[in-house]
C-alpha cells in the first residue's frame, strides 16, 4: 500500500487546525500529517504538538520565523524524501481545501500521475463564499499563466495538490525561490514542461471562516513578474528559460506516463 503524507503549513491557525487534522484522518485514516509551523504567535505550534502527542500519525516541524508558503512546503518535501513516503499532498489548514476529496487525488497518483491538482476552474469545480476580487485574481492569474507559459492546466495556481515523491526527487529545491501563487505556478509548470503526467480533478473551494487570508499585493506582483520573465525566456530561446533549475547529478527528467 502506498504511503501518503499531507503537509499543512501554519501561521496563526489556532482555531482552524484541529478540524483540518481530524477531517484529514477521518477521510484517509492511513495517511500521515506533517504540520509545518512558522513560529505562530497565537500558539498554533504548541497546539500541534499536543495533537501529535496524542496521535502518532501527526508530526510537527517548527521553523523559527515566517519564511513563506513555498519555503514551508519545500521543508515538507525534504522531510518526505527522508522518510518512507510515496505521495506528498499540499493542503491549507483553514478549511478552504476539503479533506474528503483527498481519496480522489490519491487515486490519480496511484494511477501514475506525477502531479494531481484539485481544480476550481474545470467542469464540476466550485467556489463557495469567495469574494469577486479573489475569483478575478485567481482566474485572471491562471489565464495569464496559461498564455505566457503555454500551459494546458486550467488551475495552475491551485494550492490543493499532490506529488509523487519520486518526481520531487528530480527537482533541485535550492533553485526554487518563489512563494505563494508563484510557487504553485513554478512547481506545476516544471513538472508539466519536463514531460510529467499532470492531472486535474474538480474540487469545491470554500472561503476560510477562521483567521485572515495570507494573500497580498506583493504575492500577486511576484507572480506576474516571474511568469512574464519565464514565458518570455522560454519563447525567445533561453537554453533553460527563466526557470532556474538544475538537475541533481545523475538524475534525468521526468518521464511521461
Amino acid at each position: 500500500m502506498s504511503s501518503t503524507l499531507v503537509v499543512i503549513p501554519t501561521y496563526n491557525e489556532l482555531n482552524a487546525l484541529p478540524a483540518a487534522i481530524e477531517r484529514t484522518l477521518q477521510a484517509v485514516p492511513t495517511t500521515r500529517i506533517l504540520v509545518v509551523d512558522d513560529n505562530s504567535p497565537d500558539g498554533t505550534g504548541r497546539l500541534a504538538d499536543e495533537i501529535a502527542a496524542r496521535d502518532d500519525r501527526v508530526t510537527v516541524m517548527h521553523r523559527s520565523e515566517k519564511n513563506g508558503l513555498g519555503a514551508a512546503y519545500i521543508a515538507g518535501f525534504r522531510w518526505a524524501e527522508d522518510h518512507d513516503v510515496d505521495f506528498i499532498i499540499e493542503m491549507d489548514a483553514d478549511g478552504s481545501h476539503q479533506p474528503e476529496e483527498l481519496p480522489l487525488m490519491i487515486a490519480q497518483l496511484e494511477q501514475g500521475a506525477d502531479l494531481s491538482i484539485g481544480a476550481r476552474w474545470i467542469p464540476g469545480g466550485k467556489t463557495r463564499n469567495w469574494p469577486l476580487y479573489r475569483r478575478l485574481i485567481s482566474q485572471g492569474g491562471t489565464l495569464y499563466a496559461r498564455i505566457l507559459l503555454r500551459s494546458r492546466l486550467h488551475d495552475i495556481t491551485s494550492g490543493f495538490r499532490g506529488f509523487r515523491v519520486d518526481t520531487l526527487r528530480k527537482i533541485d529545491f535550492d533553485s526554487v525561490a518563489s512563494q505563494g501563487y508563484c510557487f504553485q505556478i513554478e512547481m506545476a509548470w516544471l513538472v508539466e514542461k519536463t514531460g510529467g503526467d499532470v492531472r486535474e480533478f474538480p474540487i469545491t473551494f470554500v472561503e476560510r471562516v477562521e483567521g485572515a487570508s495570507k494573500m497580498s499585493s506583493g504575492i500577486v506582483a511576484e507572480a506576474l513578474l516571474k511568469v512574464t520573465s519565464w514565458g518570455l525566456a522560454d519563447r525567445f530561446g533561453s537554453s533553460r528559460g527563466a526557470l532556474e533549475y538544475s538537475r541533481r547529478p545523475g538524475v534525468g527528467g521526468i518521464s511521461s506516463k
